[in-house]
């Protein structure tokens, strides 16, 4: 077994369990469904957990009895927990640019990339956590300043390094639409052969590094938006993924006793040797992941990097067809959209669902009521470019 889930509390421990995937797929639905919601969620909640914490570190820092012994500061005080909040909470607030178009950072052709930047920080963050254990006791175990027994060893390299192939995995960077009533920011391409290999390498991670945390945010913090993304969020994944998770960090950080102390909390095995079989697992999955990826780039003849590689996939055209329409697009763009904003929108998401193999868009005009645009567009296959109109 991974985790200790046997005698008196497991029945608990199992309802927990349930009680975190439910809670987290009915809060990420709240936070995506409407701009209130988001902004409720990764503004409000996470500034009132701000002035939380500064508060509880304030308050510990000048010996305050009410501080010095609270959880967050005894438990939840490593750089980890919270480089992870803000970096999950500002992929949050990034995505919700993209999809309600908010500034012109959001309409931008550049900011599309943002998902895959955001992602890739979010993948190092875990990866350097990984690789400062196994420099901090490598072949045995320390102590983390949250008091937790960590084990060092090669478990730790091989997961960090599925990490970093986790990221080159990432691909059609600038495939990003936005959905039917602007709910959602879509990437078509991230399909379910990054999706797994993603939550292989994030549970070992939790399952190394989080050894108590690993029974919630390694199987129900992945869970939750595999299913959504899976199931009815075609193309919303990562939009899943980073909700979800800043939900779930802004929860721990304040309410840490619920994983560490309650009558709910579970503790993995913590076996060096359990860990290593673990990551091998990861490993070998992201290995395979990336070898499949250049296979398709290689057999279409595209950067799989600035065009997408999964085009005419079952998945990529279910995502596809939950882009909003053209016209919905129109009318709720921003009134300080620019005419090159609006009409590189549009080149997108004329599309059509299959997608199109090199697809690389290029400048465009559009009349000033922003009814009549005309497109250029470029595609690029084995280096070699053709223009069309």
């Amino acid at each position: 077994m991974l985790f200790d889930v046997y005698g008196p509390n497991a029945i608990y421990q199992w309802l927990g369990l349930f009680m975190v995937l439910i809670a987290l797929i009915l809060l990420n639905e709240f936070a995506r469904r409407t701009k209130a919601g988001g902004i409720f969620m990764f503004f409000g909640v996470c500034g009132f957990m701000t002035v939380y914490c500064i508060a509880v570190t304030v308050g510990a820092a000048a010996g305050a009895d009410w501080a010095v012994n609270n959880p967050t500061v005894t438990t939840m005080n490593g750089w980890f927990h919270y480089a992870k909040v803000y970096a999950a909470t500002a992929g949050c607030i990034g995505f919700m640019m993209i999809k309600y178009s908010w500034t012109k950072v959001g309409r931008s052709h550049w900011f599309k990339a943002f998902p895959f930047v955001i992602v890739a920080i979010n993948i190092l963050i875990a990866v350097a956590s990984d690789l400062e254990s196994a420099f901090m006791a490598w072949g045995t175990s320390f102590v983390s300043s949250e008091g937790v027994v960590l084990n060092g060893g090669w478990h730790n390299v091989f997961n960090a390094t599925a990490g970093i192939l986790n990221i080159l995995c990432m691909t059609g960077w600038f495939g990003i639409y936005i959905s039917k009533k602007r709910q959602d920011m879509l990437w078509p391409d991230m399909t379910w052969v990054f999706i797994i290999a993603y939550d292989l390498w994030n549970f070992c991670y939790t399952y190394n590094c989080l050894p108590t945390h690993s029974w919630y945010c390694g199987i129900a913090l992945l869970l939750a938006p595999t299913i959504a993304g899976l199931i009815w969020n075609k193309g919303g994944w990562i939009q899943n993924r980073a909700f979800t998770l800043a939900i779930w960090c802004m929860f721990a950080q304040m309410v840490p006793m619920f994983v560490n102390d309650s009558i709910f909390a579970v503790q993995s095995v913590n076996d060096p040797a359990v860990n290593t079989v673990v990551s091998l697992i990861a490993l070998f999955a992201n290995v395979a992941a990336l070898a499949y990826i250049i296979y398709r780039s290689k057999k279409l003849g595209v950067n799989p990097y600035k065009q997408e590689v999964f085009v005419g996939t079952k998945d990529f055209r279910q995502a596809m067809a939950r882009r909003a329409s053209t016209e919905y697009l129109l009318e709720t763009e921003p009134k300080s959209a620019t005419p090159t904003e609006i009409a590189e929108m549009v080149a997108y998401n004329a599309l059509p669902v299959e997608g199109q193999t090199g697809f690389v868009y290029e400048a465009v005009t559009v009349s000033a009521d922003h009814k009549d645009v005309s497109v250029t567009t470029i595609e690029e296959r084995d280096g070699e470019s053709s223009r069309r109109e």
